[in-house]
């Protein structure tokens, strides 16, 4: 019945649970909102391509799961030196590698080889993958990886020394995140040889829980069990991504028994979901912003006055009553208030319509101003209707002299344009990858303010900048929360962003699964999810 499964899905077709024996294998079917755009995670930013990726892959350092506390991966234990500047890795032995669709048949484990593979392809412009499908490793340069990081070297198959240019506090919860997901080694030269270089980042082969079957673009992502995991096990046979961009769609296929477990429910589905007895909440205060980017490169943005009068056009206490429906607070940080290091002295702007005209006429701009609004094509777990945040937006924004006009495109597409600077104004959103207030602060860091980029806002602020390069080195973690309070206070009055809200993030799946963990950055992890 579970092939059955997965021949209708294939096909495009609606799909239908599985009422297995108990002989029979389990199929855990998520209902995701998007299309990845490749599955390997160092060259993506968002968390749909991370989702698609993180069955097949490990890394050095794990997350416990449903936690962003630390614990080894495939690292069994590292010792860092007294002075900060190398961290010796001991590795797992007897780690299996996944065997890939395309024929390849690894002939050893997992070893040392394969970690520097994975950091140097990021790395080093003569890497012989470097520059396969395109190349863009932003995660590693907009977070100075390669200030950072010196060297990788091995002393023997399991022994790994990394050698930091400088102490960096963030760094052992930074190799925990998706984009330092170690490949293998051996498959890269196996396409290499081949001629099919492009197929590594199409046809994943990791250590991961799960390894990949198949791939049909906005269709279905199949995954099965890799029975030979060397940590917490899969508890089912197959795991199937019925992509879904709408979640009307999603809660539809969620109530009918089409999926176990759908991301981002509607806040105004989730009282009836709540209340339905085949259905179950999951939720907790995210780890996250949504934000509105003002592309300072384009004038009139690269006046303050101008980013601080659309702040004020906004009737921000209204977005959150009508869209976010409870389900979030208003931002006034990058960080939410639940992060150590946020400041709560901080004053957000008010809704003041007439002080915004006031200062778009002392800045000397002539209305109607005519600019573009961006909005994502997705719903993320920080904002549940971008069109229509985008849409009060633009009503607020006439009402003060600013003709908007909206504009998106595919996800894929919206990022990659966003990043290069192509918009004037656009929506995104941020849920931390690690637990550290870095995460986000970076985010606004000269680095990521390149083309290409995620620093949307294309903001540069030397003080600013030095502050967050000064807090990354310290160990003092109360010196590190007073430059980020300063650094708070910087970023408001330069105001390259207006931050929206900070959600609470819910999950909605049937009855009958068991086990699952919500993780407060945003992930989600189907080992140790069961079906009764």
């Amino acid at each position: 019945m579970n092939r059955n499964v997965g021949r209708l899905l294939a096909g495009g077709v609606a799909l239908a649970l599985a009422t297995a024996t108990p002989l029979a294998a389990k199929t855990l079917v998520y209902c995701s909102e998007g299309s990845p755009e490749n599955f390997t995670p160092a060259l993506n930013t968002t968390g749909t391509s991370f989702d698609a990726a993180r069955p097949v892959y490990d890394q050095l350092v794990h997350f416990v799961r449903g936690s962003a506390e630390l614990e080894a991966g495939l690292a069994e234990s590292w010792v860092v030196a007294p002075d900060g500047l190398t961290i010796t890795f001991k590795l797992r032995k007897g780690v299996k590698i996944h065997s890939g669709v395309n024929g390849f048949k690894p002939t050893r484990d997992f070893n040392a080889d394969d970690v520097i593979w994975s950091f140097e392809r990021q790395g080093k412009a003569e890497h012989p993958f470097a520059k396969v499908s395109g190349g863009k490793y932003d995660y590693y340069a907009d977070m100075d990886m390669a200030k950072i990081v010196k060297s990788f070297t091995k002393t023997d198959d399991t022994t790994l020394v990394m050698a930091l240019n400088e102490p960096n506090v963030p760094i052992l919860a930074n190799l925990a995140m998706d984009f330092a997901s170690i490949h293998s080694a051996e498959y890269a030269d196996f396409l290499l040889k081949a001629g099919k270089p492009e197929q590594f980042d199409q046809n994943p082969v990791g250590t991961g829980p799960f390894s990949f079957v198949a791939y049909q673009k906005d269709a279905v992502i199949r995954f099965k069990k890799n029975a030979d995991y060397w940590g917490e096990k899969a508890l089912v046979d197959d795991l199937v991504y019925a992509i879904t961009p709408d979640p009307t769609a999603r809660y539809s296929k969620l109530k009918a028994g089409e999926c176990h477990f759908a991301i981002a429910p509607r806040p105004a589905d989730v009282a009836e979901i709540g209340n339905d007895p085949a259905l179950k909440l999951s939720k907790q205060s995210g780890l996250n912003i949504a934000y509105w980017a003002f592309n300072v490169q384009k004038k009139p943005f690269d006046d303050k006055r101008v980013r601080q009068a659309m702040n004020m056009a906004i009737d921000k206490p209204t977005i959150i009553r009508d869209v976010y429906l409870g389900a979030g607070q208003a931002a006034k940080n990058l960080i939410p208030p639940t992060l150590w290091g946020y400041n709560d002295a901080v004053q957000d702007y008010p809704f003041d319509p007439a002080k915004a005209a006031a200062l778009l006429k002392e800045a000397g701009v002539t209305t109607p101003l005519e600019i573009d609004l961006w909005y994502m094509p997705v719903q993320r777990p920080y904002n549940p209707n971008a069109k229509r945040i985008a849409e009060m937006m633009q009503a607020d924004l006439a009402k003060v002299g600013v003709t908007a006009t909206l504009k998106t495109y595919e996800w894929g597409e919206y990022r990659k344009r966003a990043q290069q600077g192509e918009h004037t104004t656009a929506q995104l959103g941020w849920t931390g990858d690690n637990g550290d207030p870095d995460n986000f602060f970076f985010l606004r860091g000269c680095s990521a303010a390149r083309a290409g980029g995620q620093n949307l806002t294309k903001w540069c602020n030397k003080d600013y900048d030095d502050m967050l390069n000064k807090a990354k080195s310290s160990p003092d973690a109360a010196a590190r929360a007073e430059l980020y309070k300063k650094m708070q206070v910087i970023e408001h009055d330069e105001a390259p962003d207006m931050k929206i809200a900070h959600s609470i993030v819910y999950e909605a799946m049937r009855k009958e699964v068991e086990g699952f963990k919500q993780s407060p950055l945003g992930g989600h992890h189907f080992k140790g999810v069961d079906i009764k």
